[in-house]
């Protein structure tokens, strides 16, 4: 609101400053995913230890609550864990070698239903003619192939000769070691993954102080809020995702079973698996049963079944079951769960896929707690990175009132007209002169602007009158208004006000704000523009039968122009009532006015303040006359005088 730099508002060195420590911070970023990608061996078996043991850590907690050492609670939480993991690898891997065995016959249904549906499209058929369009292509590119390659050969043996290759026997022991070694290797990194859990959950009071030494010893409130941040959100999401696609899983694996598809257990849990990847597993875990439904099936109707057992179970888990059990407590934006997903895939492979929604919301909780990268928290998180008055200011701003309106009718659901222009509209009307102050506004933005503001409070008109006549209703029933009760905001029946808008068009639409909220509360209110107290217009105003004239300043630096509207309304009508409404804004640097140094009635920095003091029964303060200390000379008479 401030012409200035208030003590709030930082300076372009600050700016300066952030932009190089954003650009520094970027720089180590993809100095991070270089060294992930290039590390993955080591880097990938680390994150799954990390991730495994946030995913225990509260297991572990709540068999030492049951006095269980410390030792045995940690190896029953990975033994189960691990056991678990073990089961499930094994039915997997039974029922693929009895579906690798069915293959051949599922081959011959799927030949002899693409035969039949080639043979239902017989004559001038699309697919005909497509299939011989490919099949011209092919015998082209083929021909074309053989040529080239004859050619070639023929050059090759005329000019050069023809090369020799020597094969040299391998040993039998690097035979041994060439066969076992992708064998042995992903026990190797199972074993290790185990080691490391097992010692994480062990050392994890330990290694989170080294943890708060290396990086936070100088905040350790705020480190400590985001080490139990991070654990409780992995943690949780992680575990609560095991339950619901549990839960997603069973009613799959029962209907398969129940409509004769085989291995309904092997897509089940590969349905459960499926759903850790966001958005595309559920996708995936979808199409290999439609896909063995068209094989088995001589028709469409079982085809149709899977996929509607599908599509209803994913529909309930969606609305009914995650709301339930966890909602949206990874803090993660969809569109940010898509680029992570992304973006892990591209870095480690499928596993990354898998593990891309708990390691991106560590990236949100270290964007939250960590000032250099805050950046992280607002590109990938799901809270609102703008306050509402910043919202409402830039649709303001550009132009877009119908959208301002539409989040203002959603505010306006749970509160009142007044406390949305209070706690919203004003707010962003201060922005708005902060940024005409700087002179960063031209004369077409602040016009657009202000006329944007004017159309919004007419789309809210319809809201004052439902509020205005809900506090009749109340008032005829029970004597007592609804606003009294909840905003303790005087009855303005019988009361007339006029609102003037102080020096520019913000001015005028603060002022319009006001004027409504006058209105809900039943006082006879007519608004005015600026220019109507410019030079001889103030004696245009219909002052006659007015009790109070509230005069609105955006400029806290208005002091001087206030005291003159204040003394020109009470010269005009002596026993008018003027107030003057100035808000102050965060780190404002103007000193709050008083109403005896301009000679008003009240000086308000709300607008329920305002209709306050505008409504209520005190006598207009009397117009004080500026102190003199020199007389003007008056003429003397030339009469004499008599004797």
């Amino acid at each position: 609101m401030n012409g200035g730099n208030s003590s709030g508002a930082p300076s372009p060195g600050d700016h300066v400053a952030k932009a190089k420590l954003s650009g520094r911070t970027i720089l180590i970023l993809i100095g991070v995913a270089v060294i992930l990608k290039v590390g993955q061996e080591i880097f990938v078996p680390l994150a799954l230890s990390l991730l495994l043991t946030f995913t225990l850590a509260p297991i572990v907690s709540f068999l030492r609550k049951r006095r269980v050492p410390k030792i045995v609670a940690v190896l029953l939480a990975v033994a189960a864990a691990f056991l678990a993991i073990a089961v499930f690898s094994f039915v997997v891997a039974t029922q693929v070698a009895n579906l690798a065995e069915n293959i051949p016959t599922y081959q011959r249904n799927i030949v002899g239903k693409v035969h039949a549906l080639s043979q239902a499209g017989s004559g001038n058929s699309v697919l005909e003619h497509f299939s011989k369009a490919v099949e011209r292509v092919g015998a082209e590119i083929q021909t074309r192939a053989v040529e080239s390659r004859d050619e070639s050969q023929l050059e090759a043996t005329a000019r050069e000769p023809m090369p020799v290759e020597i094969v040299t026997r391998s040993k039998p022991i690097e035979t041994l070691v060439n066969f076992l070694l992708p064998l042995v290797s992903p026990f190797a990194t199972a074993g290790l993954i185990i080691v490391l859990v097992i010692f994480m959950l062990l050392e994890r009071e330990d290694l989170r102080d080294r943890f708060i030494r290396l990086v936070g010893l100088g905040d350790l409130h705020r480190t400590t809020a985001a080490l139990q941040d991070a654990g409780k959100r992995v943690g949780k999401y992680l575990l609560m995702q095991l339950v619901v696609n549990s839960l997603y899983a069973f009613p799959i694996t029962i209907g398969l079973w129940l409509l004769g598809i085989p291995n309904a257990v092997l897509w089940g849990l590969l349905t459960l698996v499926l759903r850790f990847v966001p958005y595309i597993g559920a996708v995936i875990g979808m199409i290999l049963p439609l896909f063995l439904a068209l094989a088995i099936s001589p028709g469409w109707s079982l085809v149709a079944c899977v996929a509607t057992l599908f599509i209803v179970t994913e529909l309930v888990s969606n609305n009914v079951v995650e709301p339930w059990l966890y909602g949206s407590h990874t803090g993660l934006s969809p569109l940010a769960i898509i680029i992570s997903a992304i973006f892990w895939s591209w870095l480690w492979g499928p596993l990354g896929l898998m593990l891309s929604t708990p390691l991106t919301v560590c990236l949100v909780v270290l964007g939250r707690y960590v000032p250099q990268f805050d950046f992280l928290d607002v590109l990938l998180g799901n809270e609102p990175v703008l306050q509402p008055q910043e919202k409402l200011y830039q649709r303001l701003l550009a132009g877009d009132p119908n959208e301002a309106t539409d989040n203002a009718e959603d505010y306006l659901e749970d509160e009142y007209l007044v406390d949305y222009y209070e706690k919203v509209g004003l707010p962003a009307l201060v922005l708005g002169e902060a940024d005409r102050q700087r002179g960063v506004m031209s004369e077409a933005q602040i016009a657009l602007f202000a006329s944007s503001t004017q159309t919004l409070i007419e789309n809210l008109a319809e809201i004052a009158l439902e509020e205005e006549n809900e506090e009749a209703v109340d008032s005829e029933e029970s004597g007592v208004i609804k606003a009294v009760a909840e905003l303790d905001l005087p009855n303005g029946e019988g009361r007339t006000v006029i609102t003037l808008g102080g020096r520019g068009a913000i001015d005028d639409a603060a002022s319009a704000m006001l004027a409504q909220v006058l209105v809900v509360q039943g006082a006879k209110v007519t608004q005015y523009g600026y220019t109507a107290i410019s030079g001889r217009n103030l004696n245009a105003l219909a002052l006659e039968g007015v009790e109070t004239v509230i005069v609105t300043f955006m400029n806290g630096n208005s002091k001087s122009h206030a005291r003159q509207i204040a003394r020109r309304l009470k010269r005009v009508r002596p026993t008018l009532r003027v107030g003057v409404v100035v808000p102050i804004a965060d780190g404002d640097r103007y000193k709050p006015i008083d109403p005896e140094e301009i000679n008003a009635d009240f000086v308000s920095s709300s607008l329920s303040q305002a209709v306050r003091s505008a409504l209520s029964d005190q006598t207009a303060v009397e117009l004080k006359l500026t102190a003199r200390k020199i007389s003007r000379p008056r003429q003397r008479s030339n009469t004499p005088l008599k004797a």
